[in-house]
């Protein structure tokens, strides 16, 4: 590149004005012209950023809406989820895990588990010392265990201490009241398993409070007893939760689909798909000043336009639910979605497993294995077209940094050229008038003459 010539115009209006060069102002105004590649590559950078930008939003909103299809085609999530209800919830109520078969039970509680407790005759305090002697404790059908009372351990306390540290299966603890302090000894467990029994007392004088014994109830007219109020395993993937006895009185209790579970799951779905046709309605919309999005002609947009416009078609057969519009989803001209709530929740109150069909499939091929096989060949981490897309773009940025970085020594060494040059020609320009007076004097001219020889 060639060096500029020194601005002339600079100089003689110093001279004129009897001022000095602008050195820094002169530099910058000569340097213009050989930045203007630099400013032209900065330019482009910052097209570039703001595709960048641009794509990354799109992509991050794109894996949001792969998030909600997840959820939907997860065989133990949303549409797996399961509700109930008990027509008498004072007598059992019931919990149900994911994937439970939907079923009306019968259920007639007999009587609750129970857990076994005793306790001690009273004394003043729990430091009261007692009498020695010593008193068994067995567990079920447990071996006997012998507590002695006497130096060391002779307290409702100490023997409070020495019994939880056996780890018999009991908790002992000292109760006080208005009458005084009792040793009180509970079961861990309920159920008859689980009862308690004091033999060979020959110190504090024991009394049992409650028995150990099994709840007993049915589950559509079979006899069940359960050592807990908390019933497991009688139906799979079901709980029952006695809460009082009420021998026959039937109580129904339903396991059904839980219906808000699976309709928020959609609808989360049909906001996730919006976000996303937005950002892609956005790019090709003209603004203000009659431009495009910065990415309106990235050819991984034309492919997510493309994959999210091929949800409206998807079809299967055979099936009560067999389109999107079976579910109370249709799609608007721009691409969006609209949800009829209405139309979605009948269909999953009255056909509830072909919505699941329609969505998971019966291998999970269906529609949400469809739109997630679209998009993860865009959002794949390491092939997919954002990624690539991004890297390519990434890769310009750097490139015309490169041409940048090595621009700058040329730039530089034009600066320091023309720093020099201006300031020779400010010294010269501020020994005119010196040399001025000489060269008048030297003709004969008065000092006072304004006549100016050049």
């Amino acid at each position: 590149m060639s060096t500029n010539p020194i601005n002339l115009s600079s100089l003689l209006s110093a001279f004129g004005s009897s001022q000095p060069i602008n050195v820094q102002e002169a530099v910058s105004q000569s340097l213009a012209a050989d930045e203007a590649p630099e400013v032209q590559w900065q330019d482009q950078q910052q097209t570039l950023q703001t595709q960048t930008s641009a794509l990354t939003s799109i992509e991050n909103d794109v894996n949001s809406l792969e998030s909600a299809l997840t959820a939907l085609g997860d065989p133990a999530g949303a549409l797996a989820s399961m509700t109930t209800s008990s027509s008498n919830p004072n007598v059992v109520t019931a919990t149900a895990v994911n994937g439970a078969d939907s079923a009306n039970h019968v259920v007639v509680v007999n009587n609750l588990a129970t857990t076994s407790s005793w306790y001690s005759a009273s004394v003043a305090s729990g430091t009261t010392t007692l009498a020695d002697g010593s008193f068994s404790i067995q567990v079920g059908s447990g071996t006997p265990t012998e507590i002695t009372v006497g130096s060391g351990n002779n307290t409702l306390d100490a023997l409070a201490n020495d019994i939880n540290g056996m780890n018999l299966g009991v908790t002992a603890n000292v109760v006080t009241d208005a009458s005084g302090a009792r040793l009180s000894i509970v079961s861990n467990n309920s159920g008859a398993a689980s009862n308690i029994t004091i033999s060979h007392d020959t110190t504090i004088g024991f009394t049992q409070a409650t028995a150990g014994e099994d709840a007993s109830l049915t589950v559509d007219g079979i006899p069940i007893n359960s050592a807990s109020n908390t019933v497991t395993g009688a139906v799979n993937g079901v709980t029952f939760n006695l809460v009082g006895a009420s021998p026959g009185t039937p109580v129904d209790v339903v396991i059904s689909p839980d219906v808000n579970s699976a309709s928020t799951a959609i609808s989360n779905f049909v906001s996730a798909y919006n976000t996303v046709v937005g950002d892609v309605n956005t790019q090709y919309t003209v603004g203000a000043n009659n431009m495009e999005g910065p990415v309106a002609g990235d050819p991984t947009l034309s492919l997510l336009q493309s994959d999210l416009l091929s949800a409206g078609s998807y079809s299967t057969s055979g099936n009560a639910v067999a389109t999107l519009a079976d579910l109370g989803i249709t799609m608007n001209n721009d691409g969006t979605l609209t949800l009829n709530s209405a139309t979605l929740n009948s269909a999953i109150q009255n056909n509830y497993s072909a919505v699941q069909s329609f969505l998971q499939g019966t291998s999970s091929n269906g529609f949400v294995n469809f739109l997630s096989n679209q998009l993860s060949s865009l959002t794949d981490p390491t092939n997919g077209a954002f990624t690539v897309d991004l890297q390519s773009i990434n890769n310009e940025i750097q490139d015309l940094q490169n041409q940048i970085n090595n621009f700058q020594p040329y730039i530089q060494q034009q600066q320091t050229y023309l720093t020099n040059e201006f300031n020779q020609a400010d010294i010269a320009l501020e020994e005119l008038p010196t040399e001025q007076a000489q060269l008048n004097a030297e003709l004969g001219y008065p000092p006072s003459s304004s006549t100016t020889i050049l």
